[in-house]
């Protein structure tokens, strides 16, 4: 098994704290997760072996933002390979990588197991709450048991999982200078709008209205409710099909990241994922 770290820069986290440190800590171990607390008035994790730095706060716009927390992670990577890590990954708080687990490995098993020499993408899910269909999400159990639909996103499938030192662009859209790859069996689960209560609350956010999210904010309004209005497709009839499309049809401004789903692209989430998350 090769040695794998996880990295995420964490402010004002709410539920998904104590999921990412689940997740993540059952598949790789929690010593080998890094954490860097956003401002000194950021809640540290109690009773863990997670490794974790605290930053001074800086108000800065959401692309400045961007682009500081990607060097900074960026950086981290760089001193744990340098420090013996043969993988390391890097996430958002909200962001849970996950194998197909109709390959029968774990993800610790199937990364270790890759010869790949750069990075590797998952397909991203962006899992939504579906407002005529389901209740308000419950932290102590596993999400995807609570959630059926989600929406195939470009923007969510990073280059996230790297092999070697690289400079990951704002965001972690893109690794500078290097091409990316998609993998069959991964997909990144974001959850950022697993819950539209919660969803609303992060958007009311004092520091992100300071940092000008309010557009994102709107987007993300929207999609609550194309999901309400959309016909879900079969999340295997697609996968594939989604995995070529954003590999081939690249915005010709960044050749580096996935191209965009054509329509909805909202899709039921497979029964076998129900407790990756």
């Amino acid at each position: 098994m090769k040695r794998i770290a996880v990295l995420s820069i964490v402010r004002n986290a709410g539920i998904f704290l104590d999921k990412w440190i689940a997740h993540y800590g059952a598949a790789f171990g929690p010593e080998n997760l890094f954490l860097i607390l956003d401002g000194e008035d950021q809640r540290a994790p109690e009773g863990t072996r997670v490794h974790i730095r605290v930053v001074p706060h800086e108000i800065l716009g959401r692309a400045a933002g961007d682009k500081l927390r990607a060097a900074r992670l960026s950086s981290q990577a760089r001193d744990l390979f340098a420090q013996g890590y043969d993988i390391v990954i890097a996430t958002d708080i909200d962001e849970y990588i996950v194998v197909d687990p109709a390959t029968g490995m774990s993800l610790a098993q199937y990364l270790s197991a890759s010869s790949q020499q750069y990075s590797l993408s998952g397909l991203g899910l962006d899992v939504i709450q579906h407002l005529d269909d389901e209740e308000q999400i419950d932290p102590s159990r596993p999400f995807l048991a609570q959630r059926s639909y989600a929406q195939i996103a470009s923007r969510y499938t990073k280059p996230s999982i790297t092999f070697r030192p690289l400079k990951w662009g704002s965001g972690i859209h893109r690794i500078k200078g290097h091409n990316f790859r998609i993998d069959p069996n991964l997909f990144l689960i974001h959850t950022g709008m697993i819950d539209a209560q919660i969803a609303r609350g992060l958007g009311d956010d004092a520091d992100r209205k300071a940092q000008g999210w309010g557009a994102h904010q709107e987007r993300r309004e929207k999609t609550f409710r194309t999901v309400r209005r959309a016909e879900a497709r079969d999340g295997d009839s697609v996968f594939a099909r989604a995995r070529r499309r954003m590999s081939v049809f690249r915005p010709i401004y960044a050749l580096n990241k996935p191209g965009h789903m054509k329509g909805d692209a909202i899709i039921r989430i497979p029964a076998r994922f129900r407790d990756l998350v």
